[in-house]
């Protein structure tokens, strides 16, 4: 093979790689653009999500004030309608906590840390790094 014939061979293999590379580069910036609006809509979802918990915990406090109003009608002969507590999932929003409010709403890395915060004793231990 001369010299001149080896030059075009790598030249085509160089333009080969390179519009590889450009096609990859081109790749990478439009999953970016997407990484960048997936991000954006999950953020605008987290922000609704949170709207949505902020309206529910103030309800719950409104009807907690009404509570001792609609006791009386009760004992008109109203029966209560019973309220069905889901536990929470992992990477769930954490409920502001009331005093009628049942440990198994939280997530089950956060009913770990109140286990692990009311065990007999241990608040006096614990460390952060215990938690984790």
């Amino acid at each position: 093979m001369s010299s001149r014939s080896l030059e075009v061979v790598v030249a085509s293999v160089m333009g080969l790689l390179e519009e590889r590379e450009t096609a990859a580069r081109v790749r990478v910036e439009g999953l970016r653009a997407e990484a960048d609006r997936v991000l954006a809509a999950l953020c605008e979802a987290e922000v609704v999500l949170e709207r949505r918990v902020v309206v529910v915990e103030e309800l719950a406090e409104a009807l907690d004030a009404r509570a001792p109003a609609e006791s009386a009608e009760q004992a008109g002969g109203v029966e209560p309608v019973p309220v069905v507590v889901k536990p929470a999932k992992s990477g769930a929003v954490v409920p502001h906590r009331r005093a009628e409010t049942a440990v198994e709403v939280l997530a089950p890395d956060y009913r770990r840390i109140v286990a692990l915060v009311e065990a007999d004793g241990a608040a006096a231990q614990l460390l952060v790094k215990d938690l984790a």
